[in-house]
């Protein structure tokens, strides 16, 4: 899986070589994330009491996929979705698809104002997955299979 995964990174930073497209990209992808798991805080059934939501079940799923291409970074991506996941459940629906539409629009503008090419999930949905973590590299300096930036640069002692 390692090997597909980084073909899949490496499509996604292809399609994402432009600043301004990044940058909207790093607004836009946890707005949508936020939209989402606000508008799918529907409680769907209940176990021992406890209410289960189309959210929870979308983060579980989602963090599972991530855990599996990218344990390090998956991990902590997994454990964002979480903290995401608890704010979201407390937007209104407006707010939240708000977020959504705004999101996308940012995608859009990325795409077609900076990078003048089409997103990279329209030829491989698998894309929908790599981006949120390609945006959390991006603002933490991890990579996948890698040594944070701030750790490798440090002098040797």
């Amino acid at each position: 899986m390692a090997a597909q995964f980084a073909r899949w990174w490496a499509d996604y930073q292809e399609h994402h070589r432009a600043e301004g497209n990044q940058w909207c990209h790093v607004a836009g992808i946890p707005m949508i994330i936020a939209g989402i798991l606000g508008l799918l805080s529907v409680e769907l059934f209940r176990v021992r009491g406890l209410p289960v939501e189309a959210a929870l079940l979308l983060v579980l799923a989602a963090g599972a996929a991530y855990l599996w291409l990218e344990p390090r970074l998956g991990g902590i991506m997994f454990a964002v979705l979480i903290a995401v996941y608890v704010g979201a459940r407390l937007l209104g629906w407006k707010v939240a698809l708000a977020l959504f539409v705004v999101g996308w629009v940012f995608q859009f503008i990325g795409h077609g104002v900076y990078e003048k090419r089409s997103p990279a999930f329209l030829r491989n949905l698998a894309h929908l997955l790599v981006g949120p973590l390609w945006v959390l590299h991006h603002l933490t300096g991890l990579r996948p299979g890698a040594i944070p930036a701030a750790v490798s640069e440090r002098p040797q002692q």
